[in-house]
């Protein structure tokens, strides 16, 4: 099989879609790689040592599309590369369809093979590719939330830890998963006082054995969430349901009720946002005030250290994208129930139940 590696051109992306070690498994399985120039700038990877790994190097986005039959990407396809794209072309990337109707409508009229790595599940219910982006962005969020509580970002001027003498700040996680209980390590090495929320107990019994005295657990529901947020300085959303648009936790009643400069970091905005007043931002412009609140609400927020999550990314995902060319996406998804699960629409057919549902489109059982 032919694989394409296009450079990512989403506002401050700078992960690549290979690495050069799997540029020569892929070329030692009798694959064909082309990588655009320049692709791997962004994580600190050279042409050079994709080209020593046994990948040609191409000049143009263009060039990598019309000569792939397999694209590996980090994020959906963006406005200027839909004219690239063509029926028949597989695609094996972050797509996230239930956060925009106009990117799915897109997608299923070019009658591309959709494969997303957030959808990609284990017959355990664990989301391999999913992970280790999570656990990126679980890890950023405290950072993120603690620069955005200082008052030149219009926070709340508390330092995340406090000193001696000083109360430190409170801390509010929603959903206990890989960014929940990423984001509540390190908010509590940071010396912050935390407070992780969930709807299973039993995830929750486990963060509480494992996680220092600092770290507090409560059960999840709309009134404890309430409780919790009005007394937050920072709250920290990671709920996720598979596939399907992420739920509403907190509405704009309760954000205009929280104390004035305490910040918001919604890690759920990529699949469409968990507080009403949430809305996509960038690496460039990554926070706005709504009723004196602060929103960090960054897409792509591994993008930032694009090296690590380059490396991490690929860890998982080299497996897969291996699997498909040496199968073809047909025998592959008969297979693997992995990648069964991660193909969300074939050529002009929504094969997603989740996705389908949250914008009413008709959908095909695989």
């Amino acid at each position: 099989m032919i694989i394409g590696v296009p450079k990512e051109i989403k506002n401050n992306e700078y992960r690549a879609g290979l690495i050069p070690v799997g540029v020569q498994v892929l070329t030692r399985a009798g694959h064909k790689v082309y990588i655009e120039r320049g692709a791997g700038a962004g994580s600190g990877i050279s042409d050079q040592e994709y080209e020593i790994s046994g990948a040609v190097i191409l000049d143009s986005p263009a060039e990598i599309y019309s000569r792939s039959e397999m694209m590996v990407k980090i994020k959906e396809p963006q406005k200027e590369e839909y004219g690239y794209l063509r029926p028949g072309l597989i695609i094996f990337t972050f797509f996230h369809f239930a956060a925009s109707r106009e990117l799915t409508q897109e997608m299923l009229k070019r009658n591309v093979i959709a494969f997303a790595y957030e959808t990609l599940q284990l017959e355990n219910g664990e989301l391999p590719c999913l992970t280790p982006m999570s656990e990126v962005a679980g890890r950023m969020s405290v950072p993120a939330g603690a620069r955005c509580l200082e008052e030149p970002m219009k926070g709340r001027g508390i330092l995340l830890g406090g000193v001696p003498g000083v109360a430190p700040a409170e801390v509010v996680i929603i959903g206990a998963g890989v960014v929940g209980s990423n984001a509540c390590k390190m908010a509590a090495g940071l010396g912050a006082q935390v407070t992780v929320m969930d709807t299973n107990l039993s995830r929750l019994r486990f963060l509480d054995e494992i996680m220092p005295p600092n770290v507090h657990t409560l059960m999840s529901n709309a009134h404890t969430v309430r409780e919790a947020v009005l007394k937050a300085d920072l709250v920290i959303s990671s709920v996720l349901i598979r596939g399907a648009k992420a739920p509403c936790v907190i509405d704009r009643k309760t954000v205009s009720q929280m104390k004035k400069g305490a910040v918001i970091i919604d890690v759920a905005i990529d699949q469409g946002g968990s507080i009403e007043t949430s809305r996509p931002t960038t690496h460039e412009n990554p926070t706005y005030v709504v009723d004196d609140i602060v929103h960090y609400c960054v897409t792509n927020m591994p993008g930032a250290v694009a090296r690590t999550s380059t490396y991490a990314l690929t860890n998982a995902t080299l497996p897969y994208i291996l699997l498909l060319a040496n199968q073809g996406y047909v025998k592959a998804v008969r297979e693997h129930h992995s990648l069964k699960r991660a193909v969300n629409m074939i050529k002009g057919e929504l094969v997603i139940r989740e996705v389908a549902e949250t914008f009413g489109f008709s959908w095909q059982q695989i």
